[in-house]
């Protein structure tokens, strides 16, 4: 191991605990009060539907997709299977993305910046997810 990976190893666990953790809250949130989570996946939900064998209930798949995030992200802060655990929540964060921040289908042109936004950060999550996926151990 090279000084520079020694000197930055600390940094490892600190960064999983910190990615980790905010999927284990966002998850929860998710999975006690779905709420307009539901209403929002329902048009990306109906169109998956054509494609894979989803059930009906969509609350339930938001439910789903949300205690895949607490799993995961339980996993990946207590450095458990930490590749495999950024790849589930990235395909996790995937479909929570396009249904929560489809931007381009927002007409207030404020609340389209807003929506854009937050699509380019759940972009940024993803491409941190795929980095912890590509991480060495």
């Amino acid at each position: 191991m090279t000084t520079t990976r020694r000197m930055l190893a600390p940094l490892r666990p600190a960064a999983r605990v910190l990615t980790g953790s905010t999927y284990v809250l966002l998850g929860l949130d998710a999975v006690r009060a779905p709420g307009g989570r539901v209403e929002q996946a329902g048009p990306l939900l109906a169109a998956m539907r054509k494609w894979a064998p989803l059930p009906e209930d969509d609350e339930l798949v938001v439910r789903g997709n949300a205690a895949v995030q607490v799993a995961a992200g339980t996993l990946l802060a207590l450095g458990i299977a930490p590749r495999l655990s950024a790849l589930a929540l990235a395909g996790s964060l995937i479909p929570t993305t396009l249904a929560g921040h489809a931007y381009w289908t927002v007409e207030d042109p404020a609340a389209r910046k807003m929506q854009r936004i937050q699509f380019h950060k759940n972009m940024a999550m993803i491409g941190g997810l795929l980095f912890a996926a590509l991480d060495e151990p």
